[in-house]
């Protein structure tokens, strides 16, 4: 089934450009130029992707952004804008937007990152389901792997039975990999699940933790026999 898209955008000659585009790609495709009622389609029609500019009548395209995550809607948001301000963009995705593009933006390159986004949202979504199929009926408290064990409910990680020092994201990233022990997990899937669909960070923001993980966990760094590379897919924790 296509993917649905939802552009937000008050410029007539941009709205139907963008419509054409999208539809040529074989997505569907509903416009809007308002930003209440942008949020009012985006609630109804829960759209695979927006494409949503800054500067609308009515609401502006923080705002709507702003809310739609507070809803806890997770599809992603590319914002488009006319004002090429570091500032803008840095709000923009502390509100929750997935991408920037700041007019005048080449189609190609929209649609490459309309592309991008999606394959990223089906990339957590498929590994969602593969690791619901594969999760223990219960949680544990305390996971036990070889001569390390987290204690959950305290937040603690002891190594050769001493404590071991880790950074709050450290321990989220280690406790992450253990509750999945086995599992292939791509950089995209691991960063939205423990970093989260705000986080304005990328995929080499896991590599820089997994590396510092190694440092404090695996016996051999250069070698690592715990969290090991899968060419080509991510991480896989071998306990």
């Amino acid at each position: 089934m296509p993917e649905t898209i939802l552009i937000v955008e008050d410029e007539p000659s941009l709205q139907e450009t963008l419509a054409y585009s999208l539809a040529k790609q074989g997505y569907n495709v509903e416009s809007v130029g308002d930003g209440r009622i942008a949020l009012e389609t985006a609630r109804r029609l829960r759209p695979d992707l927006i494409l949503l500019d800054i500067m609308l009548p009515g609401l502006d395209g923080v705002e709507v952004c702003k809310t739609l995550r507070r809803e806890n809607f997770q599809f992603p948001i590319i914002m488009l804008t006319a004002r090429d301000d570091e500032i803008d963009r840095v709000v923009g995705l502390e509100v929750g937007a997935d991408d920037y593009l700041t007019k005048p933006f080449s189609m190609r390159e929209l649609i490459a990152r309309v592309k991008a986004q999606l394959r990223r949202t089906q990339v957590i979504r498929e590994e969602l389901e593969k690791i619901k199929t594969d999760l223990p009926a219960t949680k544990q408290d305390i996971l036990t792997l070889e001569n390390m064990t987290i204690n959950i409910t305290r937040r603690e990680v002891i190594l050769n039975n001493a404590p071991l020092a880790l950074k709050p994201q450290e321990y989220d990233l280690l406790l992450f990999f253990a509750e999945h022990k086995g599992q292939m997990l791509s950089r995209e899937f691991v960063l939205e699940r423990v970093w989260g669909w705000d986080s304005v960070g990328d995929s080499r923001t896991v590599d820089v933790h997994v590396r510092w993980l190694r440092q404090k966990i695996e016996s051999d760094p250069a070698n690592p026999t715990r969290i090991v590379t899968v060419r080509g897919g991510g991480y896989r924790f071998e306990g």
